[in-house]
């Protein structure tokens, strides 16, 4: 997870939450922690990027829409981005 942007690794938050939202829901949900318009250039890159690292599956929902869901990667990397944070926050 250390080589993942803020901005990824908020994605895979929600992605990780969701049951395979598609890239809208994900927009949707990024858009309201962010209180701001997510573009579509800004997104869809950084959905690539968790798909090329291993930590986000990108499916068909049907011809238009896609689907993402977390990897296996992809929740050892957010529970041990969990445990590495408890070690500072808990203090």
């Amino acid at each position: 997870m250390d080589d993942l942007t803020g901005f990824q690794r908020d994605l895979l938050y929600v992605i990780a939450g969701a049951d395979q939202p598609s890239g809208q829901d994900i927009k949707s949900e990024i858009e309201q922690y962010y209180s701001s318009e997510i573009n579509h250039g800004r997104l869809y890159p950084n959905l690539d990027t968790l798909v090329n690292k291993g930590l986000v599956e990108k499916g068909e929902l049907d011809r238009r829409t896609n689907y993402y869901a977390i990897t296996d990667d992809g929740e050892r990397t957010i529970r041990n981005r969990r445990e590495w944070e408890q070690q500072y926050a808990d203090s």
